[in-house]
Protein backbone atom coordinates (compact mmCIF):
# COMPACT_ATOMS: atom_id res chain seq x y z
CA UNK A 1 0.00 0.00 0.00
CA UNK A 2 1.22 3.35 -1.18
CA UNK A 3 1.60 5.73 1.44
CA UNK A 4 -0.51 9.24 1.46
CA UNK A 5 0.72 12.07 -0.43
CA UNK A 6 2.52 14.92 0.77
CA UNK A 7 0.19 17.97 1.68
CA UNK A 8 1.16 21.25 0.06
CA UNK A 9 0.41 24.58 0.48
CA UNK A 10 2.38 27.16 -2.26
CA UNK A 11 2.50 30.75 -1.12
CA UNK A 12 3.69 33.50 -3.08
CA UNK A 13 2.45 36.91 -3.94
CA UNK A 14 2.99 36.70 -8.14
CA UNK A 15 -0.14 34.60 -9.44
CA UNK A 16 1.50 33.80 -12.48
CA UNK A 17 4.56 31.93 -10.45
CA UNK A 18 2.10 30.40 -7.94
CA UNK A 19 -0.07 28.84 -10.50
CA UNK A 20 2.87 27.64 -12.60
CA UNK A 21 3.94 26.11 -9.44
CA UNK A 22 0.81 24.40 -8.63
CA UNK A 23 0.88 23.22 -11.65
CA UNK A 24 4.45 21.89 -11.47
CA UNK A 25 3.61 20.09 -8.42
CA UNK A 26 0.47 18.74 -9.46
CA UNK A 27 2.77 16.57 -11.70
CA UNK A 28 4.75 15.62 -9.39
CA UNK A 29 3.75 12.40 -8.06
CA UNK A 30 3.35 11.68 -4.20
CA UNK A 31 2.79 15.40 -3.66
CA UNK A 32 -1.34 16.72 -3.02
CA UNK A 33 -1.79 20.62 -3.65
CA UNK A 34 -4.12 21.27 -0.76
CA UNK A 35 -4.16 25.04 -1.25
CA UNK A 36 -2.59 28.01 -2.27
CA UNK A 37 -1.93 32.31 -0.91
CA UNK A 38 -0.70 35.27 -2.05
CA UNK A 39 0.42 36.87 0.99
CA UNK A 40 1.58 35.52 4.55
CA UNK A 41 -1.46 36.77 6.50
CA UNK A 42 -3.59 34.45 3.81
CA UNK A 43 -1.11 31.57 4.02
CA UNK A 44 -1.48 31.11 7.94
CA UNK A 45 -5.05 31.02 7.29
CA UNK A 46 -5.14 28.60 4.87
CA UNK A 47 -2.74 26.64 6.51
CA UNK A 48 -4.40 26.35 9.61
CA UNK A 49 -7.55 25.53 7.37
CA UNK A 50 -5.94 22.50 5.82
CA UNK A 51 -3.06 21.43 7.86
CA UNK A 52 -0.82 20.79 5.31
CA UNK A 53 2.83 18.51 5.84
CA UNK A 54 4.32 21.05 4.02
CA UNK A 55 4.33 24.82 3.27
CA UNK A 56 6.37 26.20 0.11
CA UNK A 57 6.83 30.00 1.34
CA UNK A 58 7.87 32.83 -0.30
CA UNK A 59 9.74 35.81 1.30
CA UNK A 60 8.96 39.25 0.05
CA UNK A 61 5.05 39.32 0.42
CA UNK A 62 2.67 42.75 0.43
CA UNK A 63 0.76 42.61 4.50
CA UNK A 64 2.61 39.80 6.04
CA UNK A 65 5.72 38.91 4.86
CA UNK A 66 7.23 35.07 4.23
CA UNK A 67 9.08 35.25 7.61
CA UNK A 68 6.35 36.16 9.62
CA UNK A 69 4.13 34.22 8.25
CA UNK A 70 6.89 31.06 8.76
CA UNK A 71 6.47 32.31 12.55
CA UNK A 72 3.38 31.77 12.70
CA UNK A 73 3.08 28.36 11.01
CA UNK A 74 6.17 26.64 13.49
CA UNK A 75 3.83 28.21 16.75
CA UNK A 76 0.64 27.19 16.15
CA UNK A 77 1.07 23.90 13.56
CA UNK A 78 4.24 22.18 15.18
CA UNK A 79 3.78 19.26 12.51
CA UNK A 80 3.96 21.40 9.26
CA UNK A 81 7.47 21.94 8.11
CA UNK A 82 7.91 25.64 5.75
CA UNK A 83 10.82 25.69 3.08
CA UNK A 84 11.46 28.95 1.89
CA UNK A 85 11.34 29.38 -2.07
CA UNK A 86 12.56 32.60 -2.57
CA UNK A 87 14.86 35.19 -5.18
CA UNK A 88 16.79 36.20 -2.46
CA UNK A 89 19.90 34.48 -1.02
CA UNK A 90 21.35 37.10 1.13
CA UNK A 91 22.43 36.14 4.62
CA UNK A 92 19.72 38.27 6.45
CA UNK A 93 16.60 36.44 4.73
CA UNK A 94 18.86 33.17 5.29
CA UNK A 95 18.97 33.89 9.12
CA UNK A 96 15.84 35.00 9.72
CA UNK A 97 13.99 32.40 7.64
CA UNK A 98 15.95 29.72 9.47
CA UNK A 99 15.25 31.35 13.03
CA UNK A 100 11.74 31.74 12.10
CA UNK A 101 11.35 28.14 11.93
CA UNK A 102 12.20 27.34 8.20
CA UNK A 103 13.50 23.56 7.57
CA UNK A 104 14.32 24.49 4.22
CA UNK A 105 15.49 26.87 2.03
CA UNK A 106 15.79 27.16 -2.13
CA UNK A 107 15.99 29.79 -4.72
CA UNK A 108 13.68 30.23 -7.51
CA UNK A 109 16.58 28.63 -10.13
CA UNK A 110 15.92 25.17 -8.42
CA UNK A 111 14.50 23.07 -11.03
CA UNK A 112 11.61 20.58 -10.29
CA UNK A 113 13.49 17.83 -9.16
CA UNK A 114 15.26 19.82 -6.51
CA UNK A 115 11.85 20.98 -5.53
CA UNK A 116 10.60 17.57 -5.40
CA UNK A 117 13.63 16.15 -3.48
CA UNK A 118 13.40 18.91 -1.18
CA UNK A 119 9.88 18.36 -0.01
CA UNK A 120 10.43 15.09 0.64
CA UNK A 121 13.51 15.64 2.45
CA UNK A 122 11.49 18.16 4.62
CA UNK A 123 8.81 15.68 4.81
CA UNK A 124 10.99 13.22 6.39
CA UNK A 125 12.34 15.10 8.64
CA UNK A 126 15.39 16.76 7.66
CA UNK A 127 16.84 19.94 6.78
CA UNK A 128 17.37 20.98 3.21
CA UNK A 129 19.53 24.07 2.28
CA UNK A 130 20.54 24.88 -1.47
CA UNK A 131 23.91 24.39 -1.68
CA UNK A 132 24.60 27.72 -3.03
CA UNK A 133 22.60 29.31 0.26
CA UNK A 134 24.79 26.77 2.71
CA UNK A 135 28.02 27.83 1.19
CA UNK A 136 26.91 31.39 2.01
CA UNK A 137 25.53 30.68 5.32
CA UNK A 138 28.55 29.02 6.52
CA UNK A 139 30.94 31.34 5.11
CA UNK A 140 28.90 34.29 6.94
CA UNK A 141 28.64 32.50 10.03
CA UNK A 142 32.51 31.81 10.25
CA UNK A 143 33.72 35.51 9.10
CA UNK A 144 31.71 36.34 12.36
CA UNK A 145 32.62 33.13 15.02
CA UNK A 146 35.83 34.18 17.00
CA UNK A 147 38.96 33.62 16.28
CA UNK A 148 39.99 30.73 18.63
CA UNK A 149 37.36 28.95 21.60
CA UNK A 150 38.76 28.76 25.03
CA UNK A 151 40.04 25.66 25.78
CA UNK A 152 37.75 25.28 28.59
CA UNK A 153 34.85 27.19 29.03
CA UNK A 154 33.36 26.52 32.61
CA UNK A 155 29.73 26.14 30.78
CA UNK A 156 28.20 25.28 27.81
CA UNK A 157 24.94 27.02 27.32
CA UNK A 158 21.41 25.55 27.77
CA UNK A 159 23.25 22.56 29.52
CA UNK A 160 24.67 21.19 26.78
CA UNK A 161 27.88 17.90 28.09
CA UNK A 162 30.60 17.91 26.17
CA UNK A 163 29.75 15.01 23.73
CA UNK A 164 26.79 17.18 22.69
CA UNK A 165 29.28 19.93 21.98
CA UNK A 166 31.25 17.56 19.61
CA UNK A 167 28.27 16.64 18.19
CA UNK A 168 27.20 20.24 17.38
CA UNK A 169 30.45 21.04 15.77
CA UNK A 170 30.15 17.84 13.62
CA UNK A 171 27.18 19.61 12.47
CA UNK A 172 28.28 22.73 12.19
CA UNK A 173 30.98 21.25 9.95
CA UNK A 174 28.21 19.59 7.63
CA UNK A 175 29.17 15.89 8.32
CA UNK A 176 25.91 13.54 8.26
CA UNK A 177 24.83 11.43 10.52
CA UNK A 178 27.10 8.34 9.39
CA UNK A 179 30.14 10.68 9.06
CA UNK A 180 29.54 12.14 12.93
CA UNK A 181 29.21 8.65 14.05
CA UNK A 182 32.30 7.57 12.37
CA UNK A 183 34.84 10.77 13.89
CA UNK A 184 33.22 10.00 17.65
CA UNK A 185 33.34 6.48 17.36
CA UNK A 186 30.13 5.73 18.30
CA UNK A 187 27.05 4.48 16.73
CA UNK A 188 24.79 6.49 14.52
CA UNK A 189 21.68 5.62 17.23
CA UNK A 190 23.96 7.17 19.22
CA UNK A 191 24.68 10.40 17.38
CA UNK A 192 20.37 10.55 16.97
CA UNK A 193 20.13 10.55 20.46
CA UNK A 194 22.96 13.17 20.97
CA UNK A 195 21.31 15.59 18.31
CA UNK A 196 17.79 15.01 19.86
CA UNK A 197 19.20 16.08 23.10
CA UNK A 198 21.03 19.25 21.91
CA UNK A 199 17.60 20.14 19.93
CA UNK A 200 15.48 19.65 22.93
CA UNK A 201 18.05 21.89 25.25
CA UNK A 202 18.76 24.75 22.60
CA UNK A 203 15.26 24.44 21.75
CA UNK A 204 16.27 23.92 17.91
CA UNK A 205 13.90 22.58 15.51
CA UNK A 206 16.68 21.34 12.60
CA UNK A 207 20.55 21.28 11.31
CA UNK A 208 20.21 24.26 9.65
CA UNK A 209 19.27 26.16 13.25
CA UNK A 210 21.73 24.12 15.10
CA UNK A 211 24.52 25.73 12.67
CA UNK A 212 23.60 28.88 13.66
CA UNK A 213 23.40 28.48 17.35
CA UNK A 214 27.15 26.74 17.62
CA UNK A 215 28.68 29.83 15.39
CA UNK A 216 27.03 32.25 17.75
CA UNK A 217 28.19 30.29 20.94
CA UNK A 218 31.31 30.22 19.51
CA UNK A 219 30.94 26.33 20.10
CA UNK A 220 32.59 25.92 16.51
CA UNK A 221 36.10 26.08 15.04
CA UNK A 222 36.42 28.30 11.84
Amino acid sequence: MSPPPIRLVVVDDQTLVREGLVTLLRWTPGVDVVGTAGDGAEAVRVAESTRPDIVLMDLRMPRTDGIEATRRIAASLPETRVIVLTTYADDASVFAALEAGARGYLTKDADAAEIARAIRTVHAGEALLDPSVQRRLLDSLTARAPATMPAAPPAYPDGLTQREVDVLQSIAEGLSNQEIAAKLSISEATVKTHINNIFSKAELRDRGQAVVYAFRHGLASR
